[in-house]
């Protein structure tokens, strides 16, 4: 693959400051949503041809999963491992199954958030928390996840739709995909009111569905007591592994329900080209999600950005 764009996920700032607890593969590439062009292929791969243009995801698809590549590095004068898909480089040796096919005309820089932001957003929404028609919807947190999964609900005429952030500016963005309110979490009142009792206002009581994407303890706790009693709470952000939350079960054993995302369960041979269908239909925005290019050399900068919550989705072009 030449690599053209990658996205940047929490995930990577997760595996940086090893939110899993240590990490035995150090060192070792890493990003895993980007797009670019197929190079050339090895024996037995048929769902791709050099000149191909595609996104590069993490979830698996369709085709062959190879074995995980091994780099050169000079600097070290060691080898450097990467997973099926890793993205932050001008070339990478990927898994057929990390690979879909797109046309030649979706721009690549777009293309590369359809790797993880949009699928595992739109995902949550249609395969994880199966969102209807009518139900309401809490979003804690409006970074690039979190704004796909409130354009998702808008797609499935969710309402009300409340994005939750502590960043006007993604606040903003929240509304002008879909949110029917939104809300800043660092005001401890809103209106005189508390602020957890002025949502639970605003939801009847609660939501019928909490999606919680910034792997915060306390947010979490929040979220769960945000969710209707026969609701569902959906954690898309990874909790520090050293860290534990404190729920009350007894809603649980009246029909209230937490899940883990696991990337919106997308299979990208599937999902993806019925993403790209609504973009061409302009019912799906992407380009606004951008709020961020830059440079692989400087990703660092870049990764400051992103733990300061000055970033929407950010792309780095090589």
């Amino acid at each position: 693959m030449k690599v053209h764009y990658s996205g940047v996920c929490g995930a990577q700032l997760g595996e940086i400051s090893g939110v899993k607890g240590p990490d035995k593969y150090l060192p070792h590439c890493l990003g895993h949503e980007g797009s670019g062009i197929v190079m050339a292929t090895g024996p037995g791969v048929k769902n791709v041809k050099p000149g191909d243009h595609v996104v590069m995801h993490w979830r698996k698809g369709a085709g062959i999963e190879s074995e995980c590549p091994k780099y050169w590095c000079p600097e070290l004068n060691r080898e450097v491992g990467g997973g099926w898909v890793t993205s932050f480089q001008e070339y990478s040796v990927v898994s057929e199954n990390r690979l879909t096919k797109i046309p030649d005309d979706v721009p690549l820089e777009i293309a590369a958030l359809l790797g993880c932001a949009v699928t595992a957003g739109l995902g949550c929404i249609s395969n994880e928390v199966n969102l209807k028609m009518g139900q309401s919807i809490i979003v804690i947190g409006c970074g690039g996840v979190g704004l796909n999964i409130i354009q998702g609900a808008m797609l499935t005429s969710a309402y009300p739709i409340i994005g939750v952030d502590i960043s006007e500016e993604k606040l903003d963005k929240a509304i002008a995909l879909g949110a029917t309110t939104a809300i800043n979490s660092s005001y401890i009142t809103h209106d005189g009111v508390p602020f957890e009792n002025f949502l639970k206002k605003l939801t009847n009581g609660g939501a019928d569905i909490v999606v919680e994407t910034t792997g915060k303890k306390e947010v979490m706790e929040m979220a769960w007591g945000l969710t209707s009693p026969t609701g569902k709470l959906c954690i898309v952000a990874q909790l520090y592994h050293d860290q534990k939350i404190s729920l009350n079960t007894l809603a649980m054993h009246q029909g209230k329900t937490i899940i883990a995302s696991d990337g919106g369960k997308t299979y990208p041979t599937d999902d993806i080209p019925r993403y790209i269908k609504l973009l061409k239909a302009g019912r799906l925005d992407l380009k606004s999600l951008i709020t961020h290019r830059t440079k692989l050399e400087d990703i660092n900068m870049l990764l400051d950005e992103i733990r300061a919550s000055r970033v929407g989705r950010s792309v780095i072009e090589m």
